[in-house]
């Protein structure tokens, strides 16, 4: 289970969160994998903002809270995914609900 953050089929860069909960939290060994058009080991990583971690990896395991977006040369940057490390939370699966949908909820503590 993957969680795309910017639209399918769009030619821009996209953000895969693993696990796919909302919100993402730091505890749960959160995976950030970063894909797009151009070369492969092309990204470039931010976080809140700044740059984070230098061109090569598109995969990269979160160990700090704050808001996170990868770019690529050719496709440009995704929708920024935050990563919280808040004591309490209540998640939601990321992929999209409809109405009537069996929903499973996790609450951390």
């Amino acid at each position: 289970g993957w969680c795309p953050l910017s639209p399918t089929g769009a030619q821009t860069t996209q953000l895969f969160v693993q696990p796919p909960w909302r919100p993402a939290v730091l505890w749960d060994r959160v995976t950030l994998t970063c894909q797009g058009l151009g070369t492969d080991g092309a990204t470039t990583w931010y976080k809140n903002g700044k740059h984070w971690w230098q061109q090569g990896l598109d995969l990269l395991t979160v160990t700090q809270s704050g808001t996170c977006t990868c770019g690529r040369p050719d496709s440009g940057f995704n929708l920024p995914v935050n990563i919280s490390d808040d004591w309490l939370v209540l998640q939601v699966p990321a992929w999209a609900l409809q109405e009537g949908d069996t929903v499973t909820l996790r609450c951390w503590g």
